[in-house]
């Protein structure tokens, strides 16, 4: 099927009127915009004029969706609780709004067999205009010689309080040229701002403070901080102090790192 724009946006407003309400963002974009600033290694295995979808968790998903999905559904062992609210939303957010179209859903923790990412969330966000990606490359005259300084993508209206959680590929939609890519808003344009951020990130990444490289309109509850600030074995426990699991429930995989500079909660 071929999409023209007003296609476009009746495919994300569906998608909106299901995630939205639980606290995500849908932005459109399509495959080549992404295929087309990565290697072939790293590109999707979709032709570049397919309609993709990513969507994102702003700050109100965690009490919209994920401690709802924990007080009703429960979640399985073995696997991140968040993960599992996150697929569980979207994926019926799929089946209601397009059961019986092909629709290829990545997610950010997702690897191929290969151990590289299902897809790359940052460039992604980058490519469809939703968040800004600062990386090393985009800091005239580096302070720090040859030291390696991971990337971080910028919301403007969310700042560091978002994470990108999905990528949707609808396989069977093509995408016109009356679909032009945005360019994301640069929040942070200066070099000494760029540094801040960038420092702050990878050095400093566990006090949160980069994520307020620009003035947030909503940021992490309290409960929100304390959750992702706890080590993943130990999140289960946390739940059940807040009353939301019985004893029976069983911990996540205790090998799951608390959390790296390449990976935003």
């Amino acid at each position: 099927m071929a999409a023209s724009t007003s296609n476009v946006e009746d495919i994300t407003r569906l998608l909106e009127e299901h995630l939205s309400k639980l606290g995500f963002e849908i932005y459109p974009l399509k495959v080549g915009w992404y295929n087309s600033v990565l290697p072939p290694s790293l590109r999707l295995g979709h032709p570049d004029d397919r309609l993709a979808v990513l969507v994102l968790s702003t700050p109100a998903m965690f009490e919209e969706a994920f401690l709802p999905f924990v007080e009703q559904r429960g979640f399985q062992t073995l696997s991140d609780p968040v993960d599992q609210c996150v697929r569980h939303c979207v994926s019926s957010a799929v089946a209601q709004g397009f059961a019986g179209n092909e629709v290829d859903v990545s997610y950010d923790y997702e690897l191929l067999p290969s151990r590289k990412p299902r897809f790359l969330a940052q460039t992604a966000a980058h490519v469809c205009g939703a968040a800004f990606y600062y990386q090393q490359a985009d800091v005239r005259e580096q302070p720090w010689a040859h030291k390696k300084m991971f990337g971080v993508c910028v919301h403007p209206r969310f700042g560091g309080w978002f994470a990108i959680r999905a990528l949707l590929v609808f396989g069977g939609v093509t995408v016109d040229s009356e679909m032009l890519q945005p360019d994301p808003p640069d929040c942070v344009p200066s070099r000494e701002g760029r540094i801040q951020l960038l420092e702050a990130f990878n050095l400093h990444w566990q006090d949160w403070s980069y994520r307020d490289v620009v003035p947030p309109v909503q940021v992490y509850s309290q409960r929100q901080k304390d959750y992702f600030s706890t080590p993943p074995a130990q999140r289960v426990a946390l739940l059940r102090t807040w009353g939301f699991l019985s004893r029976g429930s069983e911990a996540v995989d205790s090998q799951t790192p608390v959390s790296c500079p390449e990976e935003v909660c």
